[in-house]
Order: C-alpha cells, then structure tokens, then sequence
C-alpha cells in the first residue's frame, strides 16, 4: 500500500498542471481560512503561530543547506530580514486582518491584482518599462479593483467610503509587490533553502505582532478549530503550494507556470460561495472579467527581473 501510494505521488509529481492547479486551489483556500479563522484566533497570532509552524517544520531539512550558503546570506542579510517582513509577516498580518472586515470574495479578486502592483514596482524600482498593451492591462485591473472597493459603483468614488477590509487587503498586496521587486537582488541559492530562511525569519519577526495584540487587548487565544485552521494553512497554502509551485516551474518554466496563480481569484470566488455560502453579486463576476483580462493583457510580453521570476512564491 505505502509503494502503491508513493508511485502515485511520484507519478503526480510529473504533471505540472496538476501540480500548479493545486498551488492555486490552496492559495486560494487561505481566504476561505482567514474568515473561518474569525472568533478562533486573533489574525496577528494566526500570522505569527503559522510562520513558526512552517520553519519549524523546513528548518531541519534545510538548515544545513542554508548554513552552507551563508557567505552568499551574510551580506545581504538586511535585505533578507526586510523580504520576510514585507512579503511575509507583515503581508499575512495584513491579510489576516482583512478577512475580519471584508469577504473571502473580495479578498481573492483584491489578491488577483497583485501582478499589477508588481509590474509597477518594477517599473519604479528598476525602470522596467511597460508597452501599450501592459498598461491598458493595469488600467483593466485597476478598474477591476474599483468595482470591488466601490461594490460595483466605481462612479461614485468620490461620494463613498471604502470598505476598511478591502483598504487593508490593498495595503498587503503593495507590501508583497514590494517583496517580489526586491528579490531580484536575492541571494543565488536553492529556492525552498531560502524560503525557509525566510519562514524562519517570519516567524521570529511575528512574535512581537502576538505581544502587540496581547497589550491592546484583541489576544485571542486559539481554540481547538483555530489551531485546526492554523495547522491547515501551515501544510497547505504555505508548504506544499510552494513545492508544487516550484516543481511545476521547473518543469515548464516560470513564464507557463506563473498563469496559474490567475486562478486564485476563481478559486477562491468558487470555495467562499461553495464552502461559507458567501453571496456571489454581479459585480463579483464583472470585476473577475476584469482583473483576469487585465493580467492577460499585462502578461503581453512583458518580463519581470529574473531573480523575481525564479523567486519562492509567497502565495498568500
């Protein structure tokens, strides 16, 4: 029985659309994770307690590799520890925090439009210009994005108040675009050694998050669904999206495999409303026309710096 299973897993680990299309399926099951994790655990305690899970399970297989790397890791180790803060602590608090204020609907569109945010990272960083059609795409995703945070009434943004939830959802997306521009400089070393430096990393930088929440008031300790939940996300959306996203771009590139994570936000419309009855309204569907046609259009012959192409995905 155990060979019948791992001749499966081996066979399972030579398609790549399978394996990409499970990364996505998991990414996007974290929104629907965030709002069930509501009343279970405080999101500040949700971010830290994951991020320790996750090292302590990848740390013993490769820390070695990563001591082994250190000399490349030495100098750039600020960078490094601002990485985990960006893309890791402070996008997954930020995250968290969201679901308590807006739906896993919107949260998985909003999420959608983080390909936009890193073109125009690049674009300010590194001076990566876009063509015509790119922007169009981002103006394409931009008023995707509107629909959402205006409840499908983008002409009356001047009258309205955003939704606190999808501000903060946005804010988290600006801190991983960041994250995703600055890897470029990235130390040149295994993908999953530095995604454990920098689990370990997150981890330690989240503890005080958990301080924070305990002196304002908001700690809630876990319940037994909350460590459930917590413990999901640790295997699922933060393990083994990555190994899967890693072995689906090593075997058709990143330039194939980064489509994939456009299915996020139709995963995550599709489970939200599956799983916890969220509503679906029409706008939800326009502004999935919308970011997904605006990424296409974006994804039109443009390149993002190769050290950000070959990077760890940090799926949300």
């Amino acid at each position: 029985m155990i060979g019948a299973l791992a001749r499966s897993l081996e066979r399972l680990y030579r398609w790549p659309g399978l394996l990409l299309g499970f990364a996505a399926l998991f990414w996007a099951g974290n929104t629907v994770a965030a709002r069930l994790a509501i009343d279970e655990i405080s999101p500040l305690t949700l971010t830290a307690l994951r991020w320790v899970m996750v090292a302590a399970a990848l740390w013993p297989a490769y820390g070695r590799e990563v001591r082994r790397h250190w000399p490349q890791i030495r100098p750039r180790l600020g960078l490094i520890v601002l990485l985990a803060l960006l893309g890791m602590t402070g996008f997954n608090a930020l995250y968290y925090v969201a679901a308590h204020y807006t739906s896993a609907i919107n949260i998985g569109i909003l999420q959608g439009a983080m390909p936009i945010f890193v073109l125009a990272g690049a674009y300010l960083a590194h001076g990566s210009r876009a063509g015509l059609v790119q922007q169009l795409g981002v103006l394409v995703t931009a008023l995707g994005v509107a629909v959402v945070a205006t409840r499908g009434a983008p002409q009356s943004i001047l009258e309205m108040e955003f939704n606190y939830g999808d501000l903060v959802m946005l804010a988290a997306c600006v801190l991983y675009a960041l994250y995703t521009v600055a890897l470029r400089d990235r130390p040149n070393m295994p993908g999953v050694a530095f995604f454990a430096l920098l689990a370990l990393i997150a981890a330690i930088t989240s503890l005080p998050l958990v301080a924070f929440e305990v002196a304002a008031g908001t700690f809630r300790l876990p319940t037994a669904q909350g460590l459930a939940i917590t413990l999901w996300i640790a295997v699922f959306p933060s393990f083994l999206s990555q190994i899967f996203y890693l072995r689906g771009v090593d075997l058709i590139g990143p330039g194939r495999a980064g489509v994939f994570v456009n299915l996020v936000p139709v995963f995550a419309a599709v489970l939200a409303v599956g799983l916890i009855r969220e509503p679906f309204a029409p706008y939800h569907a326009v502004a999935l026309i919308l970011v997904l046609g605006g990424i296409w259009l974006a994804q039109r012959k443009a390149r993002m710096p190769e050290a950000a192409r070959k990077a760890p995905p940090n799926g949300p």
